[in-house]
């Protein structure tokens, strides 16, 4: 091999991965036609020799770079470059930069400016295709300045054009700055490889950050993980309709089956970042909202997906993941002795090599904060009084942090994308957001692909489709995501069992497990309960028992929005433990900030079960039917359930309730108040699935008393039912269809 020039040269000076030097493969004859010319351009590569640092001896080993997807220009170059296209470019070099080239032979002292040559083709063109596309399309393609092609041809032209005394203090300062640069071996390189370098430093931490996020990501975590039934995120997400929020646009209203809006008004996700401001400059702090379930942490994370596999926002440099949920654990258990942080420690914490960055700072440096689940930082935030943070590397407190992050001080230039419920981005000034968007959820057609998207047997997802179409309130609720994958999974059980379907859906079991799952996502996310160890406490009971009054007393007139005055009547001082933690209600926007906030269930039939929840346990427990009792001024603070489980009572002693009574004065009330709906979900809570498996145990303990007479109750709801005419006597079936049928 040394007898050989060719490969004395090879292994002398490693190829490039992003400039293609002149190919090994070119046949000899084109060589010998072109002698004369070639000796003219002689391949003489030079080094920098700064005064006073020693020159190690060539190593002779060939470097091999990763082959990285930004890498492939190389691989495309040599095998499609023509076999002169070294000498185009080489006379393309010197007439245009004669007068460079001249000034850098004399301070080099390069006696034949010919000898000062990069053998490097002109880098190939973006590999998208810009011809022909649609305007929509166009917002996807990779920015020109952005293409690798012309980030290297950039960088190999400015270092063509500095001194060897700049080139030599800049190799200086980058060996400083970052340790992957070492000046030793800087000093041995010529322009290619520094260039190669430095672009492969940055494309291994875009590199490594897109990876980390395919892995985060990639499988959508759903109730209870279980080995091997994971879901991919790709596989079954559908785009909910997301719209802007302005002065006249619609913000969502749970109380209504109106989606808030047309479809035109709706927003793609990938052009949330292109959303401007009323002056029309880029919207730089962006809010996502949306009331519980609604699919806000799929949203993001498909977003982010998205990104790290180079579908959309190709222009954006850096996604940077950063959840309010992970910096409240980073706030409580993982923070240093002097409890403070950088911004820049905080991001290096999470992502490895980010830490030491510099060009996050830079202006021209593009990238994307997304600050998901801003209800999970328990701690208030102080907008008013927190003090002003502009250095990116001075520790402060978390809360500092995130404040001035917000307010725009620390990082500048980085967008921010915050997401969150109603209650929790309320408390953001509205000075410091520049638009707002409101996720509403599955369309019709949304719904039937989600669902078909979820199940391999197309048999077994047309059973499912048609199956929830069969209860209108059901069909109307699954525009939550949360629902759609209840139905979903329910019915995939229930299908498993020979003859189900027979009945349309009892509609109470969905209300039920709402209820429960969500007050299990409050302890597990806002209480720190373990997922295996979750255990309901007396107050989480009472919390739901007077939301359950409030929710009567909203029913009884009529009103579906409360205000603040009605939780203290009913005894619920915690405003942000119902509003946002519960996951059963939402706060509504408001146009206007100088009126009183408002609030509402996450839907108006939810409010009435919670209403049929507080009525049941109190015939449960006390004996009493509140139904026939008229709510009059303020109501005391639900007591504790305590004293209604008997603890001194033995089993055979337990005292027991008559179905039949209860459903009896709830038939009365039903037929005075025009509303079935509270009747129908006593009538599915009384039956033995629901009330026996599911709400004892949670709401009632295991010496709680008994309900009997469950065949009086259906005889009673059959003799009503034959009396009724018209859409009563319709609605007393369904619920006498919800106290009889039983689902497997």
């Amino acid at each position: 091999m040394d007898s050989d020039p060719e490969e004395r040269i090879r292994h002398a000076r490693p190829p490039s991965s992003y400039g293609s030097m002149k190919s090994e493969e070119e046949p000899e004859e084109e060589e010998e036609e072109d002698e004369e010319e070639e000796d003219s351009d002689s391949d003489v590569p030079f080094t920098l020799n700064a005064p006073g640092v020693p020159i190690a001896a060539p190593s002779g080993l060939q470097l091999n770079r990763s082959n990285y997807p930004e890498t492939l220009h190389t691989q495309t170059t040599q095998e499609t470059k023509p076999q002169d296209a070294h000498r185009i470019i080489d006379t393309w070099l010197q007439e245009e930069y004669e007068d460079e080239l001249q000034l850098l032979g004399d301070e080099m002292y390069i006696e034949d400016e010919d000898s000062y040559r990069l053998n490097s083709p002109e880098p190939p063109p973006p590999l998208e295709n810009g011809e022909g596309m649609e305007e929509e399309s166009q917002a996807e393609r990779l920015h020109p300045e952005l293409a690798m092609p012309h980030v290297f041809k950039n960088i190999q032209d400015v270092l063509s054009k500095i001194s060897l005394e700049d080139l030599a203090n800049f190799m200086a300062r980058l060996s400083r700055e970052d340790k992957r640069f070492n000046l030793q071996e800087m000093l041995q390189w010529d322009n290619l490889d520094l260039v190669d370098k430095m672009i492969e430093v940055l494309v291994m931490l875009r590199f490594q950050l897109k990876q980390h996020i395919l892995r985060r990501f990639k499988v959508l975590y759903e109730g209870v993980p279980r080995p091997g039934k994971q879901q991919l995120l790709e596989t079954v997400y559908v785009h909910p309709q997301i719209s802007r929020r302005g002065p006249r646009a619609a913000a969502i209203d749970p109380v209504s089956d109106d989606m808030g809006g047309d479809s035109s008004s709706f927003i793609d996700m990938k052009d949330l970042l292109r959303l401007c401001k009323a002056s029309g400059e880029p919207v730089k702090t962006l809010v996502t909202t949306g009331v519980p379930g609604i699919g806000l942490s799929v949203v993001m994370a498909k977003f982010c997906m998205d990104w790290a596999e180079g579908v959309t926002n190709k222009d954006i440099q850096f996604v940077i993941p950063l959840s309010f949920e992970s910096l409240w654990s980073l706030q409580k258990s993982q923070l240093p002795p002097s409890g403070k942080m950088s911004i820049m420690e905080v991001i290096g914490h999470y992502y490895q090599g980010f830490g030491d960055v510099k060009y996050l700072e830079e202006l021209d440096c593009r990238f994307l904060i997304i600050m998901d689940s801003i209800d999970c930082y328990l701690d208030p935030l102080d907008w008013e009084n927190t003090g002003v943070v502009s250095d990116s590397h001075i520790p402060a407190h978390l809360d500092v942090l995130i404040v001035n992050l917000i307010r725009g001080n620390l990082l500048p230039k980085a967008c921010l994308w915050i997401l969150g419920r109603q209650g929790a981005v309320s408390n953001i000034p509205p000075e410091l957001i520049d638009a707002v968007t409101d996720v509403h959820g599955f369309s019709d057609m949304m719904k039937d692909v989600y669902l078909c998207r979820r199940f391999e047997d197309p048999y077994l997802s047309g059973n499912v489709v048609s199956h929830y179409k069969r209860t209108p309130i059901l069909q109307t609720l699954c525009q939550q995501p949360f629902v759609c994958w209840l139905a979903a999974t329910a019915f995939q059980r229930c299908y498993r069992y020979q003859g189900y379907g027979a009945h349309p859906p009892r509609l109470t079991p969905f209300y039920v497990h709402m209820m429960v799952i969500q007050t299990n996502r409050k302890l597990q996310r806002y209480r720190g309960q373990p997922e295996n160890h979750l255990k309901w406490s007396s107050e989480d009971v009472c919390t739901l028992l007077s939301l359950g009054k409030m929710a009567l007393a909203l029913v009884e007139r009529k009103a579906w929005v409360f205000s603040q005055e009605d939780l203290r009547m009913h005894g619920l001082e915690d405003m942000k433990e119902i509003t946002v933690y519960s996951g059963l209600c939402t706060e509504l926007p408001l146009q206007d900030t100088s009126r009183r906030k408002q609030f509402c269930f996450i839907h108006n039939t939810f409010q009435e079960f919670m209403a049929a929840v507080y009525v049941l346990m109190v015939f449960h427990l006390e004996g009493r039917h509140a139904l026939k009792e008229p709510s009059r001024g303020p109501q005391p603070a639900f007591t504790p359930p305590g004293k209604w489980y008997f603890p001194g009572l033995s089993r055979s002693a337990e005292p027991t309730r008559s179905a039949a009574d209860l459903l009896r004065g709830a038939v009365q009330w039903s037929a005075k108040q025009g509303s079935d709906l509270v009747l129908r979900f006593l009538c599915g809570m009384v039956a033995p699935g629901n009330h026996n498996d599911v709400l004892r145990g949670k709401l009632l303990q295991a010496a709680a008393p008994r309900l009997t007479g469950l065949e009086a109750a259906r005889d009673m709801l059959t003799r009503e039912a034959e009396r009724a005419t018209g859409a009563r006597r319709a609605n007393l079936q369904e619920c006498l269809r919800e106290l009889t049928q039983k689902d497997e």
